[in-house]
């Protein structure tokens, strides 16, 4: 008898990761992916609004609240992987250090990865904040001081990292 893996052309589980400033399209592109990839979204900001509503204020309790939900979901997301589900992690891959977090999760569920890299400008991500805070379609509102102060710590992914990365150019 043969397992599903064996018998069937079902590709093996990718982790897809995303990386782009505030407003650059990493909650749309997730999304996108879900419906031609066949795989899990899990995003930090639902996580976020629901576990810590009313409690990020600064980017210290958003990085403090963040941390706590990557060690809550780092098993469950390996588990997801080794388990043959593909997943979309819809957090911000923007850091070195935060890459090193994905490299984690595929490396020890064995599996294959992909890190979406949306390279939009400023004025652009600019843009897209302003209307998306207008709308109130999102759980956090950010201003462009904000955009500003997050976007100091934010650095494209470089090949020199090996990840396998795909390029996703801005558009309006």
């Amino acid at each position: 008898m043969m397992s599903k893996r064996e018998g069937s052309s079902d590709q093996t589980a990718v982790l897809h990761m995303v990386c782009g400033k505030i407003a650059s399209g990493k909650s749309t592109l997730p999304k996108r992916l879900a419906c031609t990839e066949n795989a899990l979204v899990i995003s930090e900001d639902v996580w976020m609004a629901h576990l810590y509503s009313g409690e990020i204020r600064a980017l210290e309790d958003y990085v403090r609240c963040s941390g706590r939900i990557r060690r809550v979901l780092s098993d469950h997301v390996r588990t997801l992987l080794s388990a043959g589900m593909s997943v979309i992690l819809d957090f911000p891959f923007n850091t070195i250090d935060s890459r090193a977090w994905g490299r984690e999760l595929f490396n020890g569920a064995r599996v294959g990865h992909l890190l979406h890299y949306l390279e939009v400008n400023d004025e652009i991500c600019k843009m897209r904040l302003r209307a998306r805070n207008a709308s109130g379609e999102h759980p956090f509102e950010t201003s462009d001081a904000q955009f500003d102060q997050i976007t100091q710590y934010f650095g494209p992914p470089s090949t020199a990292e090996g990840f396998q990365i795909v390029w996703h150019a801005a558009t309006q």
